[in-house]
């Protein structure tokens, strides 16, 4: 039911009431907790009269709790923020608040529960610091070769600790041939700071692709910001530059794979249009799997050992392999 939902706002086409079981809509919204992204669509696209008034009722409830929470998250990252650029320490800050401002067009508009911030490696002494000072404390550094540590402040009065979370890179080590630095070269200042910057709109598509990947799609949330960015994009997105960035990179089964799954989940969606590629990559996945905690078949099994044993580029995966029987 709401596959083609989401495929008729984003077709511009309309929604007669008839069309669709709002109540069915609500629970498969719910689900996925994506009421403020559903409300800011219908929004934007002056749909929300088209829907009845118990559905709008639902998801601008919704809309609310997510703007009160990142209003929140949005003035404790830019404390942080404001400490890094006095500090000169060059910042991204990935995801999140920004990311719903920009692509979705309202603070409200993508619930966010931490906060995600980029830096160069050679930095990580000195935020330590910083984040320390100002009420912090390390919660995990993650593996070895892992790209990101956390860090906790617990507030007055919340039983969930602020989280920040510290990436110096997106992938894990070796493998890929994945080189951070190619952000941080098309990355732009967000005025009126020097250090705190925002990732090109290529990169964050690109990124977008790559999280959805790592988690192996498995929320509607991680389709919507693929389309979304695309949808933001128009024509600027281009797919070719993209696929190509990434066999350089090393990642481009990962990128081919998500995008060929949106592709097939939204099929009629004019959007995926531009992510064809010749290949099956992801041909085993299936909605039911993350509709349905408990569903269970062949093809979530086959699904399952595709993404973990054959979901890199084969090069990269075989050293991986051949690593962790070291």
């Amino acid at each position: 039911m709401i596959i083609p939902f989401i495929e008729s706002i984003y077709n511009h086409s309309s929604l007669r009431q008839n069309d669709f079981d709002y109540h069915k809509l609500k629970d498969d919204i719910q689900h996925f907790s994506i009421e403020p992204q559903i409300y800011a669509l219908l929004n934007k696209k002056a749909c929300l009269d088209d829907t009845p008034a118990f559905f709008v009722h639902f998801l601008k409830k919704g809309s609310e709790t997510a703007f009160i929470q990142n209003l929140f998250l949005k003035s404790q990252m830019e404390k942080v923020l404001c400490r890094f650029e006095d500090q000169q320490i060059e910042t991204i800050p990935l995801k999140g608040v920004y990311f719903s401002e920009t692509y979705f067009g309202h603070l409200a508009a993508r619930s966010t529960s931490d906060i995600d911030l980029l830096i160069r490696k050679k930095d990580l002494k000195k935020i330590d610091n910083i984040l320390k000072l100002s009420g912090f404390t390390l919660e995990s550094d993650g593996p070895k070769n892992h790209f990101h540590c956390s860090y906790i402040k617990h507030l007055p009065g919340s039983e969930i600790p602020l989280q920040v979370e510290i990436h110096w890179d997106i992938l894990k080590e070796n493998t890929s041939s994945f080189d951070i630095n190619t952000f941080w070269e098309s990355s732009i200042p967000i005025s009126p700071n020097r250090y705190i910057k925002h990732l090109s709109h290529q990169h964050t598509f690109y990124l977008m692709v790559l999280h959805a990947w790592r988690h192996n799609l498995d929320s509607l949330r991680h389709f919507l910001d693929i389309l979304q960015v695309t949808e933001f994009l128009e024509n600027q997105l281009n797919v070719a530059d993209l696929y190509s960035q990434a066999k350089k990179d090393g990642t481009l089964k990962r990128v081919q794979r998500t995008l060929n799954i949106t592709k097939q989940l939204f099929d009629k969606c004019s959007l995926t249009h531009a992510y064809a590629v010749n290949n099956n990559y992801g041909k085993w996945w299936e909605y039911k799997k993350i509709r349905d905690r408990n569903y269970r078949s062949l093809k979530v099994y086959l699904d399952w050992v595709d993404f973990v044993w054959f979901g890199r580029d084969q090069h990269f995966h075989i050293k991986k392999r051949k690593a962790s029987f070291q």
